[in-house]
């Protein structure tokens, strides 16, 4: 067997060497990552002009983003795009979106006529907005409209864009890639282990015995001989040592793996007793999340919403639907619509929207998936504690124009040039999520 023992030693030498090898690249990939973060967001602000077409990106979708569209198609309200060019000018916007009623009221032509040509249909009063959140509302509107430059082939990209550092970062393999190719190497080197262990044997039996050569007897049966080397194999200690660690391993790795797997509902999607469709509400029509979960500004739960919301505009879109007819009938027989919870974390755990979404900025998406996209609402994220630590290692602190954190700042600045995250303010410390 001494073919064997050199196959598992050569085996063992090449998984070290492939799982040394993906550690190195796994720490380039973070180094690349944690380098180019600051150079990728330099661009980011550049085209915000200051910060004011973020702002305004910002106060649109809060706002505005309900009844229009940035661009020139038709919502609740008329699309966006070129309205500095087709209305008289900004100082009678700033008129319009902070009290259309009063300009309508004072004969306005231009109001008159777009709030006939909109069935009448009242705007919303913003009297909470500044001249300066109006301006930098329209600078995004303005910003959006524009056309994109194509980028021209062979062009390279210029120094310091964000696009750059993101190729640079993933250029090399990640940690998944590494070791899913390690694990098709193992596999692939195990296959020929077993391979070379099938031929030694066929060889050994289909070669007649050398005492039965040399006196000229009978040589024995060849699946005699099969059957001595298969019994010498499996009584073979180094194949039986192989086997037992392969059979350990394996039953280890799937106790562990299903012992992780408790609690956790990643892929759940149950059915709704009404057919509601993000994908229509959220995606094609680019209803806002706030209009419907109106508590996930202000507290710890988003909030499921009541009927009297969906009735806002089912009371005359679509209300002889099957599905709208639920919520005629629940609300006829003031009943609640049993909606299925589907992200459910334990009682050991404290979560708060508002802290994610208001505070830190954080958008839908990053923890319930494209929901965008969704015609029946599925868990897309593990919601581990592990999944909620990693977010908390790799996101920065939303700390502009929050005077808040100036002096967290200003001391993280005088340790270190990287950015302010979350788990430099306590975001890893087990009382702020177990108390």
């Amino acid at each position: 067997m001494s073919r064997l023992s050199r196959f598992c030693g050569a085996l063992t030498l090449a998984a070290l060497l492939l799982f040394h090898g993906g550690q190195m690249n796994a720490q380039d990939s973070t180094a690349a990552q944690g380098g180019g973060g600051p150079a990728a967001a330099t661009p980011a602000a550049a085209a915000g002009g200051g910060g004011d077409v973020a702002k305004g990106k910002e106060l649109f979708e809060n706002n505005c983003k309900t009844c229009h569209n940035v661009t020139a198609e038709a919502l609740v309200g008329p699309g966006l795009a070129g309205v500095r060019q087709r209305t008289p000018g900004d100082a009678w916007l700033q008129k319009w979106i902070k009290n259309s009623s009063a300009l309508i009221a004072t004969g306005d032509a231009y109001a008159v006529k777009i709030f006939n040509q909109f069935n009448k249909t009242q705007m919303t009063s913003f009297t909470n907005l500044s001249d300066g959140d109006i301006k930098s509302i329209l600078d995004y509107i303005d910003s959006e409209s524009a056309p994109k430059a194509a980028a021209v082939p062979g062009t390279p990209a210029p120094a310091g864009g964000g696009n750059v550092a993101t190729t640079a970062a993933s250029s090399g393999p990640s940690e998944l890639f590494t070791f899913v190719l390690v694990a098709l190497l193992v596999v692939m080197l195990l296959v020929l282990g077993v391979l070379l262990v099938i031929v030694t044997i066929l060889s050994k039996a289909v070669a007649p015995q050398t005492g039965d050569a040399l006196v000229g007897t009978q040589t024995t049966p060849l699946v005699q001989r099969i059957r001595n080397g298969l019994v010498g194999t499996v009584n073979n200690s180094t194949v039986r040592t192989v086997a037992i660690w392969l059979f350990l391993f394996v039953a280890t790795k799937m106790s562990i793996d299903g012992l992780y797997s408790i609690g956790i509902q990643q892929g759940y999607a149950p059915k709704q007793p009404i057919a509601y469709s993000h994908k229509l509400h959220a995606g094609q029509y680019k209803i806002d999340c706030n209009y419907c979960h109106t508590g996930v500004n202000k507290g710890k739960s988003a909030h499921i919403p009541s009927a009297n919301i969906c009735m806002n505009c089912h009371g005359v879109i679509k209300k002889e639907s099957p599905e709208i007819q639920k919520i005629y009938a629940a609300i006829e027989q003031n009943k609640p619509i049993e909606w299925i919870r589907v992200h459910n974390l334990p009682d050991l755990a404290y979560f708060n929207h508002s802290q994610h979404v208001n505070v830190g900025n954080v958008q839908c998406q990053t923890c319930h998936g494209e929901i965008q996209k969704m015609e029946v609402v599925e868990q897309r994220s593990s919601l581990t504690m592990g999944w909620c630590i990693d977010c908390h290692r790799k996101t920065e602190v939303n700390t502009k124009d929050n005077a808040y954190y100036d002096k967290l700042v200003a001391l993280h600045r005088k340790e270190t040039k990287e950015p302010l995250k979350v788990a430099n303010i306590g975001g890893l410390e087990c009382s702020k999520c177990h108390y």
